[in-house]
């Protein structure tokens, strides 16, 4: 089948090569000059466990905060969220109460499990470094901070995942630079968990499917979507590009490209922060990742690089940065392994950007109910640990094999 995907993020491009290595004639659109420069481009890096990172899924890590608007919200309302964005938070803050809340996280974690293996599958296949860290340790500032995670952990813990409760000692034998000075009661160590750089593996991807015959082409804006024959209208181009199928795969503006043919996705941006900045002193660095559930932070290490990341807001805000939230990354940075990176360099970066939400934390991922329009979007946080596993679950739907794993629970009809 010849099929178009739109979107060259991260998901667009594991889903380019898992259909172009099943023999699919495949063309990608995207906006942009080159892939994964969106959500993709400033990804915490975090692979595993995808259930602990923050914003993995509503109810998880304690309240969203009572005043939105607010300066300490952890799920801020700024400029241009408007009604449609407070709605869309009610709505997230909702999913996490719900009776199918333990179900919906089991099926998370095994999408994430399956992406993981399907992942390191092609990393060892290609024989590629992705700056790949190993190891994660959840900090707890206070015993009780366990409990945000509670819900989690027994979800991970049940599917067999190793995780060892330690004490402060511990958790600073595991991680050698971490700060004597902060409070620490404990943390969760995952010894499997996993980090590594999106952005650089999105481009292999990318090489891949080229490779195997895939076309790319950029710069290309996609107005609308037809459903018969199924195809895509382009911006500038005099007639609309027809295949025999189509993959959405195009993150934030999935939802809009949606709305004409009567279809709704409660798709939500929720734009996130992420610094990064060169290791100053390779003993005081992180050696694998770290997540601060208080303040729903992350800490990865990408070769000679820290990532810290962080926020979560809905609104343009006229792509001004937040510097409270840039400030608390900072502080988390320097506190937590103090003298690790260099964050006066000028080769900090220092990145907001949007990530595709959907109102239960969940992806939509298979057949949409119009004729040959399939859907893979809305991972939020989690694209980069979703993105392979899938990618290859739907190729295997288009292809009319049975997936490895359950998609009902990510079906777009749910909403």
């Amino acid at each position: 089948m010849h099929i178009i995907i739109v979107g060259a993020g991260i998901v667009g491009a594991a889903t380019a090569y898992e259909l172009a290595a099943d023999g699919h004639q495949v063309t990608v659109v995207e906006q942009r000059g080159a892939a994964a420069e969106e959500a993709s481009f400033g990804s915490s890096g975090l692979l595993a466990p995808s259930l602990l990172m923050p914003w993995a899924a509503p109810g998880l890590g304690g309240p969203l905060g009572r005043w939105p608007w607010s300066r300490d919200a952890t799920l801020r309302l700024v400029r241009g969220a408007g009604m449609a964005g407070r709605r869309w938070r009610w709505r997230w803050s909702q999913a996490g109460r719900r009776p199918e809340t333990a179900a919906r996280l089991a099926a998370l974690e095994g999408l994430g499990r399956y992406s993981l293996a399907r992942t390191r599958e092609l990393i060892h296949q290609w024989d590629v470094d992705l700056e790949t860290s190993r190891g994660t340790l959840v900090l707890l500032r206070r015993p009780e901070d366990v409990e945000r995670l509670q819900p989690a952990l027994k979800v991970l813990r049940d599917a067999g995942v190793g995780l060892r409760d330690v004490d402060a000692d511990t958790a600073r034998l595991i991680e050698p630079g971490l700060s004597t000075d902060v409070p620490l009661a404990g943390a969760v160590h995952v010894p499997d968990g996993e980090s590594g750089n999106c952005r650089l593996f999105a481009q292999i991807l990318r090489h891949a499917a080229q490779e195997r015959g895939a076309q790319f082409v950029f710069g290309a804006h996609v107005r609308a979507l037809s459903a018969s024959p199924p195809g895509v209208h382009v911006v500038g181009e005099a007639a609309p590009r027809q295949a025999d199928a189509v993959v959405l795969c195009a993150g934030v503006a999935s939802a809009a490209l949606l709305r004409p043919l009567g279809r709704h996705l409660p798709l939500e941006a929720v734009h996130g922060y992420t610094v990064s900045a060169p290791v100053r002193e390779d003993s005081h660095a992180p050696q694998g990742s770290v997540i601060d559930p208080l303040h729903r932070i992350t800490i990865t290490r990408q070769g000679q690089r820290v990532r810290v990341s962080g926020g979560a807001e809905i609104g343009h805000s006229n792509g001004s940065h937040h510097a409270p939230t840039l400030q608390t990354l900072y502080l988390a940075l320097s506190g937590w392994f103090p003298g690790g990176a260099l964050t006066s360099s000028p080769q900090v970066q220092v990145w907001r950007g949007a990530r595709p939400t959907l109102t239960d934390g969940a992806p939509a991922i298979g057949a949409s109910d119009v004729s040959g329009l399939w859907i893979n979007t809305g991972h939020g946080a989690c694209g980069w640990a979703q993105a392979c596993g899938s990618a290859r679950a739907l190729a295997d739907l288009i292809a009319q094999r049975s997936p490895a794993i359950d998609l009902q629970p990510f079906a777009p009809q749910r909403f």
